[in-house]
């Protein structure tokens, strides 16, 4: 018996998928819960298990293809039996149907009640030829058929080349997804880009009916907070951004130059796409601050050997969590949002920490941080960190963020600029944390000294503001005073 594997709805916003990678091949044996391929989507890149044990008898979607999701990528036979299994049944099939027929007299039953009916068949026939009466019909139906024929068409390329997401905004929206230029893989319309045609559309004075405007204005603000609506001046110059990522433009390099060319992984656009959104949306300022880590470092080494019995790596994150903790509940508009021309402010705190992948970068979310112990946070960062590089994290775990870390110190960077996570409007890029003289009361000594950034966005947080958060952080951090 085979089974069918589907592009699985990894979480309610997501309509489609891309297949990145197929971990089996066609004549494989595969096992329950094994992993069987790669997908990519608008949230997260996991790994899909088989949802049943057998043999990979055929895949139905390449590499690279993006599809809606519950679409058969897929068929695994099932148990271990061979395709060539299959077909044996089939053909034991019919010889014991031929085996049974004999004993039961029902086939001359129904042979002696044919016989009996073929009198009434016949006369039934003179009615049959009533269809012919709808023969003046058939006439209507070459001029139909013309007709029919290129909706049909355009039908058939807005299936291969959208979502149903998209061909439902598309169908609100009264747009004809074939004037859409896509920036998906193989030309695919995606949702950012018919959002981006349709609020082009309104900025180049092209008519939009006020209703579906306050429509979609509300569905953005309860269906979907995290991509709040900016003001219309400095989005009105965002659609001709997002096709330039797939506009190479003129070739950047000579014939017989030396190079190799590959396109981005859809993780990758999806990152060049946000960034550019994001430098976009918000008025990017960064201050920093020079912290010094001394104290922390001590009680680090203090708690390191409690923390390793529990099976928990600490480094210096969850202290710095911490520390964001209290800069935020005393700076709180640092854990906002813009919708158009108010300010969101956040009750929850939701630690985005990013994680940086051989493929692109992820930010999974500590949901709930403020309530976690400094255990809890070191947990949840080792956790979260090691998921995030298997690929197994669930959609939700990289939603909701009100506030992000990133950690370029790791890699031993003094500092960075880091790039707001919309709609957040402020982010932490954290230095690497090392030993340097200072001056402390005249005098040189040696500290454990890191730099903190915090990238904010002007448009609501003013200089002062996140100066004043930045020394908060700075106050914790160098008493070493955390809660528990």
């Amino acid at each position: 018996m085979s089974e069918e594997v589907k592009m699985p709805q990894m979480g309610e916003s997501i309509a489609e998928g891309t297949i990145v990678k197929w971990l089996k091949q066609v004549g494989d044996s595969i096992k329950r819960d094994e992993p069987l391929f790669e997908i990519s989507t608008d949230k997260v890149d996991a790994e899909i298990p088989a949802p049943t044990s057998g043999v990979l008898s055929e895949i139905k979607v390449k590499e690279g293809e993006t599809v809606p999701v519950n679409t058969v990528v897929a068929v695994i036979n099932g148990g271990a039996a061979k395709p060539g299994a299959a077909e044996g049944a089939k053909e034991t099939a019919p010889k014991q149907e031929a085996t049974e027929e004999p004993p039961t007299e029902e086939p001359k039953k129904a042979e002696a009640k044919r016989e009996k009916e073929e009198p009434k068949k016949a006369e039934a026939q003179p009615p049959k030829e009533e269809p012919k009466k709808a023969e003046p019909q058939t006439p209507a139906q070459p001029e139909v058929a013309p007709v029919a024929a290129e909706p049909a068409s355009k039908e058939e390329m807005r299936r291969t080349r959208s979502s149903p997401l998209v061909r439902k905004i598309a169908e609100e929206e009264g747009v004809d997804i074939s004037l859409i230029e896509g920036t998906g893989i193989g030309g695919r319309v995606t949702k950012q880009d018919i959002l981006s045609f349709i609020e082009n559309r309104g900025a180049t004075g092209k008519e939009v009916a006020p209703g579906k405007a306050a429509g979609a204005a509300e569905t953005g603000a309860t269906a979907a907070p995290a991509q709040p609506t900016a003001p219309a001046p400095q989005r009105a110059t965002q659609p001709p951004r997002a096709p330039a990522l797939a506009e190479a433009g003129p070739q950047p390099f000579a014939e017989g130059d030396r190079v190799e060319i590959e396109p981005m992984s859809a993780m990758r656009r999806r990152i060049a796409e946000r960034m550019v959104e994001s430098r976009h949306i918000s008025a990017h300022v960064t201050s920093f601050m020079e912290i010094d880590f001394s104290k922390t470092a001590k009680l680090r080494d203090g708690l390191k050997g409690e923390f390793q019995r529990d099976g928990v790596k600490l480094t210096f994150m969850p202290f710095i969590i911490k520390a964001v903790i209290e800069g935020i509940k005393k700076w709180p508009i640092v854990n906002s949002s813009v919708w158009g021309d108010q300010v969101v402010y956040k009750k929850d705190i939701n630690v985005g920490v990013a994680v940086a992948l051989d493929w692109g970068l992820i930010v999974p979310v500590i949901r709930g941080a403020d309530e976690k112990s400094l255990l809890g946070l070191a947990r949840a960062v080792n956790d979260l960190g090691e998921r995030a590089r298997t690929k197994q994290l669930k959609p939700d775990e990289v939603q909701g963020g009100t506030f992000t870390i990133t950690n370029p110190g790791i890699f031993g960077g003094w500092s960075g600029t880091p790039i707001i996570n919309q709609p957040q409007v402020a982010i932490l890029g954290v230095g690497a944390i090392k030993k340097r003289p200072v001056v402390i009361d005249d005098a040189i000594a040696i500290r454990q000294i890191g730099v903190l950034a915090l990238s904010f966005d002007h448009r609501i947080i003013d200089g002062a503001i996140a100066d004043q958060f930045l020394a908060t952080l700075r106050d914790v951090i160098e008493a070493a005073e955390y809660t528990s």
